[in-house]
Order: C-alpha cells, then structure tokens, then sequence
C-alpha cells in the first residue's frame, strides 16, 4: 500500500505493509512479531530491536487503553516498512486523539510520581523521529540505522 507519510518525516511516498488488529493488548503482538522478523532479517542490532520492540510496544498501547478506550469494537492499524537502512512504523487507533505537546514532562519534580507521558518520552528516546497526525489518533516511528541511540537516553535507558 502506497502511504504518504507527515511531511516533517520527509520521507516521500513509501510502499507499507498494512495489519489491521481488533482492539486488545494480545492481537497487538501480531503486528510485533511480524516486525521483529523483519528487523532481523534485515540486519538490526539487538539494542535497535529492543528499542523499537519498547517503543512499538508503547504506541499499541497507548492505541489500546487511550486511543480506542479499550473498545473491543474498535480497532488497531498498523503499517510499517523496514529496511537496510530505516524501519518507518504507523501506529493509528479509531480514537479522538490528543495533543501530545499537552502531555506534561514526566522527568519535571511536579510530575515525577505521575504515570502519565512515560510511553510518550521512552519512544521519543529510542526512536530517530516520532511524529502525530494532526488530530493526534496516529503515531510515526522513525528508526534511521545510522542513528544508534537518541542522546536524550544515554545514560539513562538500555537494553538490560
């Protein structure tokens, strides 16, 4: 399927695999499995795929639990394409959306004991580029392989 991705990506047309998963945590590991697979076959590290496993991880369920509410009559899109050089995944729910430069900072004192925005920052961290639609219901990760690590985590977040 032929996507026309945000263009602050700048990543032009991309020919995207597309799943379609119903709206609950356990369909969610399909799209999962489907690109682990790819990442390792197309040569990524093991700190790149756990990066983008957390981060994917991340995006379906914020799908899940925010997006779609947790309507099991919802559901989950997800396209990705992966690459030698550069894994691209969209995460998009059924969900109203929101505005995530509203999510406070969850390394801020006032919120440092708040769940909110820890998805949000850790695939920011693990991600080259994380981009929303206008309304806030779709999710672009961006994984270039020339880009081992965001500099907003060293130090803080590895692989184990």
């Amino acid at each position: 399927m032929i996507v026309h991705p945000p263009p602050q990506l700048r990543l032009g047309s991309l020919d995207m695999a597309e799943l379609v998963v119903p709206n609950d945590l356990r369909s969610a590991k399909a799209p999962e499995s489907l690109i682990l697979g790819e990442l390792e076959r197309n040569g990524y590290d093991g700190d790149s795929i756990f990066g983008l496993k957390l981060a994917l991880e991340e995006a379906m369920t914020n799908a899940v639990k925010h997006g779609n509410r947790g309507d099991p009559t919802k559901h989950i899109t997800v396209r990705y394409r992966i690459t030698p050089d550069r894994a691209v995944i969209m995460v998009a729910d059924e969900g109203p959306g929101f505005a995530p430069e509203c999510v406070p900072d969850p390394t801020s004192d006032e919120n440092i004991e708040r769940p909110n925005g820890r998805g949000i920052m850790l695939m920011q961290c693990y991600m080259s580029r994380v981009c929303y639609n206008a309304c806030g219901n779709e999710v672009w990760l961006v994984k270039d392989r020339a880009d081992p690590s965001n500099p907003c985590c060293e130090g803080r977040l590895t692989a184990g």
